[in-house]
């Protein structure tokens, strides 16, 4: 461990050099920590008695916490947060880990909503973290292909796929009873109808019901693509929350999946990163036993949506922010090359929701 305290240090800084100095070792080993410990690992200027005493007075202050009585300390959610927001501007990467991650997020494609996911897939393998974030709506996208699934014998999921990457499903109901035949022949329709190519023959029973799931399915994707009130959420990561000890406890890991679930909270946590317009890292509180970092990134130097990582809270804080930095500088350059590039424009969403039920007084 890097010596942080090499002379001794003013008396005003060292309970905050102590409290760090025993987090970074805590983060190293995941043991907790006591006096001869930290003494040993670049506190030598401090006797182990003055430690104890900063130990003792931190634990007061809600920052540390023992399990027992002879052993050592660790640190709690409000500790992890002060050691974050200490080193927010003092992230680390290897130039080798920042090059190869630019190489693997520069594209200039117009497959944006693959692109957002590859770069969700690729920021999760290098965290070891589950990832999620925030994109405005990309407009001259189109439906290019259309795949029909029987759910049950009255129900068919239609998957809609765009040129962007896009996946959209609607549910449709007949009144009767559907063989996968003519489904596979209603499907064919909808290709035909979108590409004018190959018109299918179909009965006249068979025809009125195609056109009726045609246009069911096209009006309901036209206007949710036209009008929505969220940003689109990617998502991925989910099962590398397995990994880690912390979550081996049957509660901290329904709370962490629990939250990764929770659609309006990780909405809520992108657009207060987003609105911050900067790093940000939030620990414990309403995330219980879980740590997010995000970082906004950006379109024509606007912000258009943010990045986050979710994990427990021993987490290298300082090589994650290193990450997060270097793949919200990669993403902001390609979406803004590819966005010139291939004339797409892009649309953010209207937050303020529709009172429509609300009472007037006349």
């Amino acid at each position: 461990m890097k010596n942080l305290s090499p002379r001794k240090p003013p008396k005003d800084q060292r309970e905050r050099l102590v409290l760090l100095g025993l987090i970074e070792l805590f983060l190293e080993t995941g043991k907790p920590v006591g006096s001869n410990t930290l003494r040993e690992n670049g506190f030598e200027a401090l006797s182990s008695a003055t430690i104890r005493n900063y130990f003792s007075k931190l634990e007061e202050e809600g920052l540390l916490k023992q399990q027992h009585s002879s052993g050592g300390r660790t640190p709690t959610s409000l500790a992890f947060q002060l050691y974050a927001e200490a080193h927010l501007k003092s992230p680390k990467l290897d130039e080798k880990e920042t090059k190869h991650l630019k190489k693997v997020l520069t594209k200039e494609t117009r497959e944006l909503a693959s692109y957002l996911q590859h770069a969700a897939e690729t920021i999760s393998e290098m965290t070891g973290c589950a990832v999620f974030l925030s994109s405005p709506r990309f407009d001259q996208d189109f439906v290019t292909d259309v795949k029909l699934v029987a759910v049950d014998s009255h129900r068919t999921m239609c998957i809609l796929i765009t040129d962007f990457g896009l996946v959209h499903t609607e549910t449709l109901y007949a009144d009767k009873k559907l063989s996968n035949f003519t489904i596979k022949r209603i499907e064919a329709y909808f290709h035909y109808k979108l590409t004018g190519l190959d018109k299918p023959t179909l009965t006249p029973e068979e025809e009125t019901l195609a056109t009726r799931f045609y246009g069911e399915a096209m009006l309901r994707h036209l206007v949710g693509t036209s009008n929505f009130s969220m940003e689109d959420i990617t998502k991925t990561g989910f099962s590398k929350l397995l990994a880690f000890a912390d979550f081996n406890d049957a509660t901290a890991l329904a709370e962490g999946l629990g939250l990764f679930e929770n659609r309006s909270a990780l909405q809520t946590l992108l657009q207060e990163c987003a609105k911050n317009g900067n790093l940000s890292c939030w620990i414990g509180g309403a995330l219980k036993g879980c740590s997010a970092i995000a970082i906004p990134y950006r379109i024509h130097q606007n912000i258009v949506g943010a990045i986050a990582i979710l994990g427990p809270h021993r987490i290298p804080y300082r090589k994650l922010f290193g990450i997060l930095i270097a793949a919200s500088d990669a993403i902001s350059t390609s979406l803004t090359k590819s966005l010139y590039k291939f004339r797409i424009s892009y649309r953010q969403p209207q937050h303020e929701p529709l009172h429509l039920l609300e009472k007037k007084n006349d």
